[in-house]
């Protein structure tokens, strides 16, 4: 996944806020009423996904190719595959679902991860760049999907209707670096849902409270920063690429 760079953070954004405190450990365990808004909210986004894109195959007015259609088929697989896990961690109790300190996630490459997530975004709105180890750092497959895939959701519901959605991804010292930018702004709202120790009533800020959530297992990161000339850039840090296997 490769094209124009929009986000340089050593030139262009700046960090605005101290990092968010960590999310409730024990909430989910005590509200039976969360646990259904997180289920809502994460069956969400594969299943319009999913809508969207057999609509697309059964349109005939659309004339795909060969090659189109396979990559739309493709798609519908992925978003598929992740309900199917979704489904599978709600009944386990695993994932975002239960404050387990380290569940089971089988690794993949990043780039595998980010595809889907990207698919999201209209061609002409979509900026991303994502270096050679980085797609190629193994990642906790479903965690890293959801938090991805949320932070993607947040900046296409949030951003400015036209604006440009960008995913970036670099492997450096301090471990694998993920950010999604979009053209909006950072206001009061954002900065709240962040450092929010729990979710709030309603579906504001319930993915990022879910993004916080994920990361937390693996020792990651969130942070913000405003870009320049304009723009906002939720950064996921994780301190390592997970071992293979």
């Amino acid at each position: 996944m490769s094209g124009r760079n929009g986000w340089r953070a050593p030139l262009r954004a700046r960090w605005t806020r101290p990092e968010p405190g960590p999310a409730d450990p024990a909430a989910l365990d005590t509200d039976p009423e969360l646990l259904l808004r997180v289920l809502c909210h994460e069956f969400r986004t594969p299943v319009s996904a999913l809508t969207s894109l057999t609509r697309a195959l059964a349109d005939d007015r659309l004339a795909l190719t060969g090659d189109e259609r396979r990559a739309i088929t493709a798609l519908a697989h992925d978003q598929a595959v992740h309900l199917q896990g979704l489904l599978r961690d709600a009944a386990a109790g695993t994932g975002a679902l239960t404050p387990a300190a380290r569940p089971v996630d089988p690794v993949a490459p990043l780039a595998e991860i980010l595809r889907p997530a990207a698919a999201l975004v209209p061609r002409h709105r979509l900026l991303a760049r994502v270096t050679r180890p980085a797609g190629a750092c193994p990642v906790p497959r479903c965690r890293t999907r959801q938090v991805v895939t949320n932070l993607v959701e947040n900046a296409l519901r949030h951003g400015p209707a036209e604006g440009r959605i960008g995913i970036h991804a670099a492997l450096g010292r301090r471990g694998l670096r993920i950010a999604v930018t979009d053209e909006g702004r950072v206001d009061p709202v954002l900065v709240e849902a962040l450092r929010r120790p729990a979710p709030g009533a309603g579906a504001s800020g319930l993915g990022l409270w879910i993004v916080r959530r994920l990361l937390a297992v693996d020792g990651g990161r969130l942070r913000l920063h405003r870009l320049r000339p304009r723009g906002v850039a939720i950064e996921v840090v994780l301190p390592a690429a997970p071992a293979a296997g």
